[in-house]
Order: C-alpha cells, then structure tokens, then sequence
C-alpha cells in the first residue's frame, strides 16, 4: 500500500502562551489542491477514573463556560512540563477532590480531535482512594459524588456526561469490567 502525504509549506503562529499554541498551516494535498488550516497544540491532559470497591466513579459537577452546560467529568488537569504523567493525573484528583488515589494504572491514551487539534489526553485508572483534609477547589466543581459505573454510562446516554476524557474512560472501565 502506498502513502500518500500532504505537503506542508509553512507554519504561523498566530498566538502562544503555556496553554496553547494557535497557528496557521499552508497545506498542499496530494491532487495538487493547497490550503490554509488553523491547527491549536495544547499540553498533555492527566484524568483519572477513581473507581472504588462498589463500582462506582468519582465524578464532578462542573459548568463548562464554552459549551454553556453543567457536566459531570472526572478529574484531571495539565500536566507540567517535566512531571511524570501518573503522578500529575493522582496531584489532580487530590486538588480538585479531596481524594487521595490509593492505586494508579494507565487505562488508555487518545488524541480527541486530530483534525485540529493536537491534545494528548492519558487515563488512569485508580482503585480505592481515601479521603484527605485536602479542601476541594471551589473553583473546579459544584458537586463531587460516588455514581455507580453503570449510571455514568445512563448519564452519557442523557448527555449529562458530554466531555471525550470522560465518555472514553467510562466505557473503557465497563470493557474491563465485563472481562
């Protein structure tokens, strides 16, 4: 089977900052045809799905300005620039849930939207955490609740759980458990 690649002629970045990085790429495809696409590269995302002893994750309640819903998510955040993966994706399910994980494994890595966007996105999956002094950040949730594995699937289905980490994790999690 042959390749065919497509040409890039140039990169401009239109704005830049630790968050993301906004640029246009002057693309030629195979047949000939050139175009401009604006590509965006955002740094690695760490979530956790914390499933405890009851078969039940540990979600957020949380507003998502930029789609204007209220959602349940799981857990997680950046990762900075030198820390290792496992122990960001833990860091942020203490800050954001008072939860400390008691196990980390790596459930699944995916990109969300390749065709713009260049976000690497890595699941873990805890078993068991306890519960530390550690105030949950108030400006991360409204709510933190325990919702049994097989409602969070319901709850995609009603589209109370929109966000890819969150959809991704639930249903990798139920195809383990099904094992």
């Amino acid at each position: 089977m042959s390749r065919t690649q497509w040409t890039i002629h140039s990169e401009h970045v239109v704005d830049e900052n630790r968050h993301i990085r906004l640029s246009t790429v002057d693309i030629e495809l195979p047949d000939g045809v050139k175009f401009t696409q604006y590509v965006a590269r955002l740094p690695r995302c760490a979530m956790t799905l914390v499933l405890n002893d009851r078969r039940e994750v540990l979600l957020m309640y949380r507003h998502r300005f930029i789609i204007d819903r209220w959602v349940w998510e799981l857990p997680g955040g950046y990762v900075d620039h030198a820390e290792d993966i496992a122990v960001a994706a833990a860091r942020e399910v203490e800050e954001e849930t008072g939860w400390r994980p008691n196990t980390m494994e790596h459930l699944v890595a995916f990109q969300p939207s390749i065709g713009t966007l260049d976000q690497p996105q890595e699941i873990y999956l805890a078993r068991g955490a306890e519960l530390t002094d550690t105030a949950p950040d108030i400006n991360e949730a409204e709510d933190i609740r325990w919702i049994p594995l097989t409602e969070a699937v319901e709850m995609i289905d009603r589209g109370e759980i929109v966000g890819a980490a969150t959809v991704v994790a639930v249903y990798r999690a139920l195809s383990l458990s099904a094992r």
